[in-house]
């Protein structure tokens, strides 16, 4: 059988995370990239790593007509338009194996609901990528605790964080281009992982409903006066004017359809994590049993001194989001593997070539930006939405925070000082 030739849409850092993550994935090979700028560098990787011919297309729609599967890791602001070129070259005579989303689908439900609409003109298998699902981590203690909780009932509450300094690219501070603060960057991560965590191993992932969300948001670190001055120089972001949450906090309850059992999701995300990176954490408290699980719990660990620190050549070889060059260094020897992005991968090659359905598709993408977008609406009210009210439904579907307009200042405290 013939490999998959993907089609990458996006030169930028999850890109580049995907290449390292592609090494691991058998029955595919990244046949061309398409960006704003030229991706020189990736397509460089691609070769020298024996990924495919990596060739650099100058549109989508040419892209389009010679490779199997479209992955979309462009920024957020560009995702409607990404796929409206998609269809049109399909409509034109491309064929697609299928189209891969990484998070978010949309930055609002308007904006999801139109992918939605878009991709079903073409009929064209999809795969949505939230990668904490994915993680060996994740599957493993489902599989293991699967008799426990046979026994002893599903987990009745799960805590999940995701933490780090702050984003590498301009537009993601942005929050009219990205579409909000952390809480859009990587309060969907833990949405969908807190969900996951509580569903009974052997359910469909959109088995528990959720009922109601409730959410606190802050700007915390980056709206401080030295900070802001710091996004201002280095990204040309004003948060004095625009700004975004760093922080976010909150809770999803859920309902067992079948036995009408109430179980909750606690989220935490932040861009001030100024530790020794990246962390992702969750942890499950079931009736007599519990997991845990801390991505900076590393077998290996490195110390770095003063004087051999200068020599140190890139710190996020180590780690994602690295904030310092000595002392004592977590290093992750394979992150895309750890956090899931080769699972996820794996899966949607396998899907594509099976044709079965993917562990996530468009349609679940698509509530995840509904349980976003009901965190903003919840700061916002300062109360908690109710997802059972048919008019709250209504309002989310044309619901745009004001964060996310550019209106953040209505909402965040700037501290003067």
């Amino acid at each position: 059988m013939s490999n998959l030739r993907y089609g990458i849409i996006g030169g930028g850092f999850i890109t580049a995370f995907h290449l390292r993550a592609l090494q691991s994935v058998r029955g595919m090979e990244v046949a061309g990239l398409c960006s704003r700028r030229p991706p020189e560098k990736l397509a460089a990787y691609v070769r020298e790593n024996g990924l495919g011919e990596g060739r650099i297309y100058d549109n989508i729609a040419e892209m389009v007509s010679q490779v199997d599967v479209i992955f979309i890791c462009g920024p957020n602001f560009k995702r409607v338009e990404h796929v409206e070129q998609i269809v049109q070259a399909v409509q034109s005579g491309a064929t697609l194996k299928g189209l891969i989303c990484e998070k978010p689908l949309g930055r609002n439900l308007g904006e999801a609901r139109k992918m939605l609409e878009l991709v079903k003109q073409i009929d064209v298998p999809t795969a949505y990528f939230e990668n904490q699902l994915h993680m060996k981590t994740m599957q493993m203690s489902r599989e293991q605790l699967k008799p426990v909780i046979n026994s002893m009932g599903s987990l009745v509450l799960a805590r999940s964080g995701e933490e780090h300094a702050g984003p590498h690219n301009a537009w993601f501070w942005d929050p009219v281009q990205q579409g909000g603060g952390v809480m859009s960057d990587m309060g969907c991560h833990c949405l969908a992982v807190g969900w996951y965590a509580l569903t009974p191993p052997d359910k469909p992932v959109r088995f528990l409903e959720p009922i109601s969300v409730s959410a606190d948001l802050s700007l915390l670190k980056w709206g401080q006066p030295r900070w802001r001055q710091e996004l201002l120089e280095r990204y040309g972001v004003d948060y004095s004017k625009t700004p975004a949450e760093d922080f976010a906090t909150g809770m999803v309850t859920f309902r067992n359809p079948e036995n009408q059992h109430i179980v909750k999701a606690q989220f935490t995300v932040s861009w001030m994590y100024d530790k020794q990176g990246l962390r992702m954490a969750l942890d499950g408290i079931g009736p007599g049993y519990a997991l845990e699980m801390n991505t900076l719990q590393s077998p290996l660990e490195l110390f770095i001194g003063d004087a051999a620190a200068q020599s140190l050549a890139d710190t996020e070889l180590a780690l994602e989001k690295s904030q310092a060059s000595q002392g004592l260094l977590t290093v992750q020897p394979n992150e895309p593997d750890l956090y899931g992005y080769v699972d996820e991968n794996v899966d949607a090659v396998a899907a594509f070539t099976q044709n079965r359905a993917p562990l996530l598709d468009w349609d679940y993408g698509l509530e995840i930006v509904k349980l976003t977008m009901a965190a903003y609406l919840s700061h916002e009210r300062q109360a908690t939405v109710d997802l059972t009210d048919p008019k709250t439904l209504q309002e989310l579907e044309n619901y745009v925070p004001l964060i996310q307009l550019g209106r953040g200042t209505e909402i965040l405290e700037l501290p003067d000082k």
